[in-house]
Formats: C-alpha cells, sequence, structure tokens
C-alpha cells in the first residue's frame, strides 16, 4: 500500500508518515516499481500503535521507546501518565480558579486585572513577609479576589500575616467574605475551623454576626470559645453561658472575664450573669482556684446577687480566695463611692 492510501485509510497525514520514517518510528522496506514506498501490513499496524500511544500523552520519543524496548514495563508507562496528567489538571485547575477570581473582582482595566494578579502572586508566596505585604496592600488597591483572601485566611499559619488577612477581609464593604468563612467553619480540619470563626469575629455585618451565632453551638470547643468572645464583646447575651464556662476551666479566663463585664453593663444581662457566675460557685466547694477566678470575674457584674457572692467569699477557708474577694469588694465600694 502506497503512503497515499496509508495517510486517507489511517488518517495520519503523508507528511506525518514521512515525519514518521525520518524518526525511524516505521520502516517501510519495500518498494514499487517506480520507487514509491510500500507498506506491509506490519507497518500499518505499527502506525496504529504509534497514534494509539500518542493519544495518552506521550511523545514521539518516548512511543519509540516503548515499542522498540523489549524490557518495556507498560504498567510504568502508565503510572507515569497518570502522574503527568494530575499535574497538568493541577496547574489547568490552578489556573481556572485564578481566572475565575480575578473575574470576580470585577476589573475595569488591565491595571486592576494585573493588580489581581500581583495579589494573587503575593498571597502564594513562600515568604511570609511577602504573603503579609500582599494582604496588607489588598486593602489599599482596587478591586479584590475575596475569595482569594478567604483561602488564605483559612490556610495561613503565621500569626502576623493570618492577622494581617483578617484586617484585610474585615475591611472588604458589605462583610464579603463571611459565605466563604461559613464553609471554613464546616472543615474537618480543626485548624481551618478555628481560623474561620477568628476571621468572622473580626467582620462586622450581620451575616458575620450570624454565623458566630450559630458557631456558639458548634460541635468543636474551641469554635464555641471563639465565637462566644466575638459575641460578648458585641453585647449577645446568649455567650454568658460559655464565657463563664471559660472561667471555670481557666481556658482564655481573662478574656472572658471582659467579655462578661461588658455583656453585665445591660441591666437585663447583668442578673442573669451574676446567677450563673454563683452557680458555678455552688458547684467548685471543692477547687479554690475555681473560686478564685470566679471572685475576679464578678468584679464588675453590678447587682446585689453579686455582692453577697463576693460577701461569702471574703469569708473562704482558702486565704487567696478571701482576700481576692475582699479586694474585689473594695473596688466595687471605691467605684460606688465616686459616683
Amino acid at each position: 500500500m502506497r503512503i497515499g492510501d496509508v495517510a486517507r485509510r489511517s488518517g495520519v497525514s503523508a507528511r506525518m508518515l514521512r515525519h514518521y520514517e525520518s524518526l525511524g518510528l516505521v520502516r517501510p522496506e519495500s518498494r514499487t516499481g517506480a520507487g514509491y514506498r510500500e507498506y506491509s501490513g506490519e507497518d500499518i499496524r505499527r502506525i496504529f500503535h504509534i497514534e494509539s500511544l500518542r493519544s495518552l500523552g506521550l511523545s514521539l520519543r518516548e512511543v519509540g521507546s516503548a515499542l522498540d524496548d523489549p524490557g518495556f514495563k507498560p504498567s510504568e508507562l502508565v503510572d507515569d501518565l497518570i502522574r503527568q496528567t494530575r499535574e497538568r489538571i493541577e496547574a489547568e485547575t490552578a489556573l481556572l480558579t485564578r481566572l475565575h477570581r480575578i473575574g470576580a473582582a470585577e476589573p475595569a482595566a488591565w491595571e486592576d486585572v494585573l493588580q489581581s494578579v500581583a495579589l494573587l502572586q503575593g498571597l502564594k508566596s513562600e515568604s511570609a513577609g511577602k504573603r503579609q505585604r500582599a494582604a496588607l496592600s489588598s486593602a489599599a488597591e482596587g478591586p479584590v479576589p475575596v475569595e482569594a483572601l478567604v483561602e488564605a485566611v483559612l490556610s495561613e499559619s503565621d500569626p502576623n500575616v493570618a492577622g494581617a488577612l483578617r484586617w484585610a477581609l474585615a475591611r472588604k464593604p458589605g462583610g464579603a467574605g463571611a459565605v466563604l468563612l461559613a464553609e471554613g467553619l464546616r472543615s474537618p480540619v480543626p485548624e481551618v475551623r478555628l481560623r474561620a470563626v477568628r476571621a468572622l469575629a473580626e467582620m462586622e455585618g450581620g451575616e458575620a454576626t450570624a454565623l458566630l451565632h450559630e458557631a456558639l453551638a458548634h460541635a468543636d470547643m474551641a469554635v464555641r470559645r471563639a465565637a462566644a468572645l466575638a459575641l460578648g464583646a458585641r453585647g449577645a447575651a446568649d455567650a454568658a453561658e460559655t464565657l463563664i464556662d471559660m472561667i471555670v476551666e481557666g481556658v482564655n479566663d481573662v478574656d472572658a472575664a471582659d467579655a462578661l463585664s461588658a455583656l453585665a453593663s445591660s441591666p437585663a444581662s447583668a442578673g442573669r450573669i451574676a446567677a450563673g457566675l454563683g452557680h458555678r460557685l455552688a458547684r467548685a466547694a471543692s477547687a479554690p482556684s475555681v473560686r478564685r477566678r470566679l471572685a475576679q470575674a464578678l468584679a464588675d457584674v453590678p447587682g446585689a446577687v453579686a455582692e453577697r457572692a463576693l460577701a461569702d467569699l471574703s469569708h473562704d477557708e482558702d486565704r487567696a480566695v478571701a482576700l481576692t474577694a475582699v479586694y474585689v469588694l473594695g473596688m466595687r465600694n471605691a467605684r460606688e463611692a465616686a459616683s
């Protein structure tokens, strides 16, 4: 069969068939009387083998090695092709994600596109300093891919960079990113969940506050505590129980006491907080360290209930607890006298 017939039947152009021959992939040895190449049945089968291997992504050099190497192992080739394909898919997916994010930022000019590209590259840098600078600069520049900021917030382990990223995200108008952070709260990775609730704590707006209220019932204790601290500062009374638990357990107890103080400034919450602290005191009779922390927490809780609890603690059998209660009572009396 001559080259033109082979080209028509195989779908491989005559030029490509000649290229295969120049590389030694196909070697039609027969010739017609006029000197034209004559392809045998074996030559045609080899052409189809070449095309099949090329369809898997092999280069012509790799095809030649696969067909001519007697020690060739197909399983190794397939494994290597799988690896290369996965790497290519990951690279293409990353590019597609980057393009989506640039598009979502709605750039008005090429300058906006270039700024978005620079930000994305900076956030992916291996240098913590470069990532931090990218986060800080994002607050002053034009359209910024919020999705990229959220992804960076949820993955950043460096505390300084993480703080800059949360600050930058919180400055985006309309609570942008809160919905995306909700996905972080559902992550199976504890560190990601904690990063999500910390970012929400620094964001204003009803969307972030609503998610923090949901986080109060989260199965992850660390998430619940972070949400309670944020909500306490916002005056949310439903955070009080978790804050009192934190004081009892000695986990961020100073911050929890400060949040309780802010809540207790509301007359509607002060009585419930005092009752909650008193209830924990009744259960903490054998733990002087707990009683001491609760006495400190009662310092800024107004009302007679808190006053009576401190008076009782001033006679506590543990000297440190009693001295703490006496000191707190003295502070309260001084404030009242000054007012």
